[in-house]
């Protein structure tokens, strides 16, 4: 008889696919409403949203293992450690957290060793981007805007990542705090920032470049004059997990290199 948690509901997505990835995808039994990656997983009951849950659903599957993700979640946390639940919360914030969220996770389910193949593996795909991003002939300057209404740049994950792929984020001294409303940011220091490449990942909604382009004061920033305003959709950017350091960062790379003048790569 195993000891180990056989019946794990994943509150967001990251987690989800990282146990599909480490070949633990049957023990998933239910899944956030907004995952996408992997696609079968998307046939596991949805039992919640981002800030909300389904406790109704969530108990009827009977998991033993419940995962979360930061002070977000932490009201449905509290809530399934008050009905009895086991509940491990993750709050990984910068590349070498979400690393570390896949070793442990791996360890929770005996698969260290598979783990720390696909840590591994990660990594050497980061540093193929750092390559390239070295080959650029400049770093273009880059605002990474995470919600439009308040206008919020990137949080420390995606900052680090616009860094491996050859950019230079605006707001630097911002990436270090976590929450959202730390990181709020004002349309006309945007403008004087004058970035050269707009990334935009809108968590829930789609990304309307036009209406970006179309803001008051900004027919003058370098990214709107030259073209350079992209949309990356937030399951791959958003998300502290594989994704982000997979397909997330080789858009941003390609985001970059446009607007660096040089041809896509790696």
């Amino acid at each position: 008889m195993t000891r180990l948690p056989s019946r794990i509901v994943c509150l967001t997505e990251e987690t989800t696919e990282t146990l599909y990835l480490l070949g633990e995808g049957d023990r998933v039994v239910g899944v956030s409403g907004y995952t996408v990656r992997p696609p079968e997983a998307r046939r596991k009951p949805r039992v919640s949203a981002f800030t909300s849950a389904r406790f109704d659903r969530i108990e009827a599957l009977d998991p033993d293992l419940v995962l979360a993700f930061s002070d977000l979640q932490a009201d449905i946390v509290a809530e399934l450690v008050r009905r009895g639940r086991t509940v491990v919360a993750f709050n990984q914030r910068s590349v070498d957290d979400i690393l570390r969220m896949i070793l442990m996770l791996g360890a929770m389910v005996g698969r260290s060793d598979g783990a720390t193949r696909l840590v591994a593996d990660l990594e050497q795909g980061l540093d193929a981007i750092r390559r390239a991003a070295e080959r650029l002939p400049r770093r273009p300057r880059v605002y990474f805007e995470e919600w439009d209404g308040p206008l919020i740049s990137g949080i420390r994950w995606v900052e680090e990542l616009v860094e491996i792929a050859g950019g230079t984020p605006v707001f630097p001294e911002l990436r270090g705090a976590s929450l959202a409303r730390d990181r709020t940011v004002a349309a006309d220091e945007v403008a004087r920032r004058n970035p050269e490449v707009i990334v935009a990942s809108w968590c829930g909604k789609p990304v309307r470049t036009s209406r970006i382009a179309t803001r008051p004061g900004w027919d003058a920033i370098a990214a709107v004059r030259h073209g350079h305003v992209y949309e990356i959709k937030s399951a791959l950017i958003l998300q502290p997990g594989p994704a982000a350091l997979t397909d997330g960062v080789r858009e941003l790379h390609a985001c970059i290199t446009r607007a660096a003048g040089a041809p896509d790569g790696p």
